[in-house]
């Protein structure tokens, strides 16, 4: 039994043995895979040796060179009488590979222990995925709110070239105290997409989410609106502000504000009153049947339209309609540019309705508010609309706040000219709200856009 425990044990470590080396035969391999820019460095090493070698030669006048050829030349003379040149030779040539090949997977492998931390991902796959999410589309989410912050969290595994252009009318909350007191532009929706890019993201995000339970004048502040509030007092405004804290917080992407005029949203309700205050908005409780902003026509970001023009893909929403998405649109340049672009755009509309915004809205509902909202022009070819009803128990809770789920009415989506793009997209937590999954939503909207692109 001693034996065949002997026997057992053996194997066992000449097959993890085995899996070790073919682990690392393969993290060598990845090296010189395309697009890594490793090969050409690796010939031009070469290429140095053997010309370092010949100056050398050439500076001695060959003196001591000569010899040692000579020494060589017999040397390798006797080898050729023992094994015949078609043997010896490509031996030799594959020894000086692999010392070369040795060679420099160990100064890379130095160069690795002094960059990786103990337990990260291996240097090569980082290297990897660098190149990937960097070569990914030029994509532009439109948007504001929760929405845009969850559709980040998932298009981020996909490209790392993500422009997110944020609305900057909020008034409520943290971001409309610190707009008050300090007459900065509203952080609040900026600072959820700068985490949800983040690499660090759980960590950021429960970092600029922690809000002050005390203290004069910090009570109800969340860290974040502070830290961006800091950041455009010291950098100028808010696009400076942003930007460098994107470096600091090493974001995956771009977020750019629409304006960084001090928009103010109003409302006209179809009772006649007239809301002013985008978080009164919802409050009011009417049916909105006009929405502009002051001062009226604000002027865009420049880089917002840079990055309008040049992007691969475009996508408006998920978010509240009238006061996430829409305001973005209030800007003339910004809705100008979307039009013109002939990149593939859609909208992701929302799964339920809100209560003081959209009920009783069906998705034809949705996109017939986007285009009034923009002189009736056209600015998305589809609608990504969820399939499937929520759980009994969502319907419920959402119920008794008087919101539903978005009612697809395909036919009237058909006559306003936009493709319908049905898919599972919905995530539920444990006490029933409901909110779009980022990993399916980024995976469904990758996918259509690859149809379309190829497609043309």
């Amino acid at each position: 039994m001693s034996i065949g425990f002997l026997r057992q044990a053996l194997n066992a470590l000449q097959q993890q043995s085995r899996s070790r080396t073919s682990h690392r035969v393969n993290q060598w391999f990845k090296w010189l895979s395309p697009g890594l820019s490793v090969k050409r460095w690796l010939l031009i090493s070469v290429g140095g040796v053997f010309l370092a070698s010949l100056g050398l030669a050439i500076w001695v006048k060959l003196t001591p060179i000569f010899w040692l050829l000579e020494l060589l030349r017999n040397f390798l003379g006797v080898i050729t009488n023992i094994l015949p040149n078609y043997i010896s030779g490509p031996l030799v040539l594959l020894f000086g590979l692999l010392l070369l090949l040795w060679g420099q997977t160990r100064t890379v492998g130095s160069i690795t222990e002094a960059f990786q931390k103990e337990g990260e991902t291996e240097l090569i796959d980082v290297l990897l995925a660098h190149r990937r999410l960097y070569r990914g589309p030029k994509i532009v989410v439109i948007g504001g709110g929760t929405g845009l912050s969850t559709l980040l969290r998932g298009l981020k595994t996909y490209s790392a070239n993500i422009s997110a252009i944020v609305t900057v009318a909020d008034d409520g909350g943290s971001s409309g105290r610190l707009r008050q007191e300090f007459g900065v532009l509203p952080p609040g929706d900026i600072r959820n997409c700068l985490a949800a890019l983040a690499d660090e993201e759980k960590l950021l995000t429960e970092l600029f989410q922690y809000r002050f339970r005390a203290g004069d004048g910090l009570s109800g502040h969340s860290f974040g609106n502070l830290f961006l509030t800091a950041m455009s007092d010291i950098t100028g405004d808010l696009e400076r502000a942003v930007a460098a804290s994107s470096k600091v917080l090493a974001v995956r992407g771009q977020v750019l504000p629409a304006t960084l005029s001090d928009v103010r949203l109003w409302a006209e309700l179809a009772d006649g009153r007239r809301i002013e205050g985008e978080s009164n908005i919802p409050k009011a409780g009417g049916k909105i049947v006009r929405i502009g902003c002051s001062p009226a026509n604000p002027p865009a970001l420049p880089a917002a339209i840079k990055v309008i023009k040049e992007a691969d893909y475009i996508i408006i929403g998920p978010g509240s309609l009238y006061t996430s998405l829409i305001p973005n649109l209030l800007v003339p340049e910004i809705a100008n540019a979307i039009a013109q672009t002939t990149a593939p755009r859609i909208y992701v509309c929302n799964i339920m309705t809100q209560p003081g915004e959209t009920e009783g809205y069906t998705v034809a509902d949705h996109i017939k508010a986007i285009d009034a909202a923009c002189g009736q022009r056209r600015l998305f070819d589809a609608v990504l609309v969820h399939k499937k009803s929520p759980s009994p128990q969502s319907l419920v809770r959402y119920a008794q706040q008087n919101s539903h789920p978005v009612f697809l009415d395909r036919e009237d989506v058909s006559s306003l000219g936009r493709r319908v793009v049905l898919a599972n997209v919905l995530y539920e937590d444990e006490t029933g709200v409901v909110r779009h999954n980022p990993q399916k939503l980024a995976k469904v909207l990758l996918r259509w856009y690859s149809g379309t692109h190829h497609g043309k």
